[in-house]
């Protein structure tokens, strides 16, 4: 029985880079596209709970929501698909996402819903410039897929960043750990057409933690970076001196 993947991304339902990756998805198994009807870049987890979500379907097949990542893997998981995916797949991104990044994706979010709800699950991003050329972040994927298919992981949510390079400048691909970055560049203010003052939200901060082992420093080495995430997000060692203080408390 052939595989069914469900192929979300944050860049909305026309971005070519999603093309690209389900027309290599439909040489593997099944594939079904639910994606966002526009860019909804930067909206994390975010679920929308007070609208309706509307359903359409394009001239290749692919379903449009009018609505988050997250809103797209659930409502494809929970009742829209008569039935449920094998895997999840999301992107691919036109951007990297790296280190804190992860935080605000909806790419990584798209996934992340995915494995939320029981599916191995796969976000995958170009991190570069050109972002003109995708075949070489197609063949990366689908080296990766296939070999999950080949040897399963139980229970996967995986982050990969690949270097938008030509595929023979591709020198490895590598297990990292999540950088982070310094903080944001500070907002920046203008003034509307009407004289109201707007701000637009700065560009994310330079690197900080970026050393071997990490994300970023994969990529700057032109290698394929692959994180593995997960949902829990308990800090486990601060329990023990958190106890310890909340006794404090009572005192």
């Amino acid at each position: 029985m052939a595989i069914h993947f469900l192929l979300s991304n944050d860049d909305g339902y026309q971005s070519p880079a999603l093309a690209a990756l389900a027309d290599m998805l439909t040489k593997l198994g099944k594939v079904t596209v639910v994606a966002p009807d526009r860019d909804r870049s930067g909206s994390s987890n975010s679920l929308t709970l007070d609208a309706p979500l509307y359903v359409k379907q394009d001239s290749r097949g692919y379903y449009y929501v009018n609505g988050t990542p997250t809103d797209c893997v659930h409502l494809a998981i929970t009742g829209m698909l008569d039935e449920e995916p094998d895997m999840v797949i999301s992107g691919i991104n036109i951007g990297a996402n790296l280190g804190d990044d992860v935080l605000y994706s909806g790419t990584v979010a798209a996934a992340m819903e995915g494995r939320f709800l029981g599916c191995p699950s796969i976000a995958f991003s170009l991190a570069g410039e050109r972002q003109s050329d995708y075949k070489p972040a197609v063949m990366i994927a689908k080296k990766i897929i296939e070999s999950l298919m080949q040897k399963p992981l139980n229970n996967i949510l995986l982050n990969v960043n690949i270097p938008d390079v030509d595929y023979e400048q591709i020198k490895d691909i590598t297990v990292t750990r999540l950088g982070n970055r310094h903080k944001p560049e500070p907002v920046l203010e203008a003034i509307d057409p009407r004289g109201r003052k707007i701000y637009w939200v700065g560009s994310v901060g330079p690197e900080q933690d970026a050393g071997e082992g990490t994300d970023f420093h994969a990529i700057r080495s032109s290698k394929v970076s692959i994180t593995p995430l997960q949902i829990d997000l308990t800090r486990y060692e601060s329990l023990k001196s958190l106890s310890s203080w909340v006794e404090g408390l009572d005192g």
